[in-house]
């Protein structure tokens, strides 16, 4: 006598697709009969209130403020539309650290005795530990860089 071809295994991998299948269709017939009953359109509006937040009531047309579009700023502006930082120039100071092979180093300022980065595309002359330099600050990333830094 021959065996059947399906498996028990088979049959229930059969019965499992089929289960879901019925719950897939059933769950799309009761979102189709639930879309048409849901919130009017003037429901699901949301307004935005003077400090910023969401509500369901719309604003006072009293309180409206005009905003000029070139008021609008969407990006940082550009360095030179932006105003000028204040910039330390001719401060004196000592190499405490440089790196020729990373190409970085670290200053100690002559009068607030605090140490500043430098990096070799800030520099004008050639610097090694322990060398006297001038050099101006400019703001960085992570805070003040010596720049133009020149050998005394």
């Amino acid at each position: 006598m021959a065996r059947s071809g399906q498996t028990q295994n088979k049959r229930e991998k059969e019965k499992k697709k089929l289960k879901k299948r019925k719950e897939k269709e059933a769950k799309r017939l009761e979102r189709k009969e639930n879309s048409n009953k849901g919130a009017s359109f003037e429901d699901m509006i949301a307004y935005v209130d003077a400090d910023g937040n969401l509500t369901d009531t719309p604003p006072d047309p009293t309180q409206k403020v005009e905003v000029e579009v070139e008021d609008i700023e969407i990006a940082v502006p550009k360095k030179e539309d932006r105003e000028e930082e204040e910039v330390i120039t001719d401060t004196e100071g000592k190499v405490s650290f440089f790196d020729h092979s990373k190409g970085f180093g670290f200053i100690i300022g002559k009068t607030t005795g605090e140490k500043y980065f430098v990096h070799v595309s800030g520099l004008i002359d050639e610097i090694d530990e322990n060398d006297k330099v001038s050099f101006e600050l400019e703001q960085g990333m992570k805070g003040l860089n010596a720049v133009r830094v020149k050998k005394i």
